[in-house]
């Protein structure tokens, strides 16, 4: 999985410092209230813009990319984020940093859902092997993020800012030289195309359940550093342990979970397990040991969560991976959008205890959705055959002359041709456990959902080749 292609690690690369931006703020939350006599729920706007936008952003990116390329849709992602970072920096009021954090958020969307497809395309292996490649750079980037605003931010809270615009110059260097030019799709996506992948139910309930889960999880990124009250270097210190624990459990426990015990129940077990972790931070939430301690085990539960949900949605959509992932992304990022300014809002005119009740609450809810949309995602544990098989075999196909005569393949074009395969696996995974009758709603989707499963695949047989 370690030995890829250049282009992968420069985007992964720039995945870490892209990420960096989600935790970086967290140390200086409570330091830019002090100094620009903001409260709680003013400051915790930072996060909201940033999400809001980022959300729907994300409907757009698959557009975008369809039609100038994966390549300058990242990098122009990441000069988008110099901006927004550099400005945000630059900042005189909250207000005007709320503002350039949603322009910050936006350039993150088009590089995140970008990023993702290009690595899936690009790396050796399995889809599952990629996906934890990316889900390991979110992890590095969420770890050292709030390291680097802690240590950046006890010098100022404008640190952090120039930090990130600093390394994101990097970061446009080394894609700009090491990823290969990539051309626009075959077929352009449409912003109608998100919408009527959602409804798919499998799709759907992932993607309702992942909104949810992700409530409670900014409840805990954006509101704990408020009753911590500690300085930004200490906070920032408390969070990086949070992100090594959630990069560990997201590249080494969630395979091995997923393998024994198959990704729903993993899934559910460890959603069960996070709000058990919210109850106890509302409980004990004036004593600071136990908040720390809480913040660092939650992020075990969110690194295995993060890498599963994100695979979910990768194989249970009957459609083109790009799509999936902006529909996806779309409605999670609205419970990502909500939390922190809600837990601001509450623990401002309520108490300290109840943001995490009500984070608590959500996780739980989200549990309880993706048990109720089991009977959708039969065959997302089916095995799958490796990506670089999958190119090598559609490069020799008659109708990939095009794609053959530039020497690479597009982005959409692979994970368009992965996504084919991953829905044959599914059709054979579903009707062999429609005989074994399997635990945990395995044989038995509904029949309507048969249907509409034989249909898509009818639709993306061989005969349509790689390059639509």
């Amino acid at each position: 999985m370690w030995r890829q292609p250049k282009a992968v690690w420069a985007v992964a690369f720039a995945s870490v410092v892209a990420f960096m931006g989600i935790g970086l703020v967290d140390p200086i939350l409570k330091p830019i209230a002090d100094n620009l006599d903001a409260t709680p729920s003013q400051v915790s706007l930072l996060f909201t813009s940033y999400m809001v936008v980022m959300g729907l952003a994300m409907l757009i990116t698959g557009v975008v990319s369809s039609r100038i390329g994966p390549k300058r849709t990242l990098l122009l992602g990441l000069v988008i984020i110099i901006a927004g970072a550099g400005l945000a920096g630059l900042s005189e009021t909250v207000t005007e940093i709320v503002g350039w954090r949603a322009l910050w958020g936006l350039g993150n969307a088009l590089f995140i859902a970008t990023a993702l497809a290009t690595i899936v395309s690009s790396a050796r292996g399995s889809v599952a092997q990629a996906i934890i490649l990316y889900e390991a750079a979110l992890g590095v980037g969420i770890a050292v993020g709030p390291l680097v605003g802690g240590l950046l931010g006890s010098i100022s809270w404008r640190g952090p800012f120039f930090g990130v615009s600093a390394l994101m110059v990097v970061a446009v260097v080394v894609t700009a030289a090491m990823l290969p030019s990539t051309p626009p799709a075959a077929r352009a996506t449409t912003l109608a195309d998100p919408f009527r992948a959602l409804r798919h139910r499998g799709l759907f309930g992932v993607a309702l359940t992942a909104l949810l889960y992700n409530f409670g999880f900014f409840t805990l990124l954006a509101f704990t550093p408020f009753p911590l009250d500690m300085s930004a270097y200490g906070i920032g210190l408390i969070f990086f342990g949070w992100g090594v624990a959630l990069a560990f459990t997201s590249v080494f426990a969630a395979p091995r979970l997923q393998r024994r015990f198959g990704t729903l129940p993993t899934l559910i077990v460890n959603l069960l397990l996070m709000t058990a972790t919210l109850t106890a931070m509302a409980v004990w939430t004036d004593h600071k040991a136990v908040l720390a301690g809480c913040v660092v085990v939650a992020g075990l539960f969110i690194g295995v969560n993060n890498t599963l949900i994100t695979e979910t949605v990768m194989k249970a959509a009957p459609v083109e991976r790009g799509v999936a992932s902006a529909a996806y992304s779309f409605v999670r990022f609205g419970g990502a959008a909500v939390a922190p300014w809600l837990a601001g809002f509450l623990g401002e005119r309520v108490n300290v205890h109840l943001p995490f009740w009500v984070g608590a609450a959500a996780v739980l809810l989200a549990a309880v959705v993706l048990l109720r949309t089991r009977a959708h995602l039969t065959g997302i544990d089916a095995e799958e055959p490796e990506l670089d098989e999958l190119t090598d075999e559609a490069v020799q196909s008659p109708r990939a002359t095009r794609a053959e005569r530039s020497g690479h393949r597009d982005t959409d074009e692979i994970t368009h041709e992965v996504g084919h395969r991953d829905r044959d696996a599914s059709e054979r995974e579903l009707a062999k456990s429609a005989k074994q009758r399997r635990p945990f709603g395995e044989g038995c989707r509904y029949p309507a959902d048969q249907k509409q499963t034989r249909s898509a695949a009818s639709q993306s047989g061989p005969e349509r080749g790689v390059a639509e």
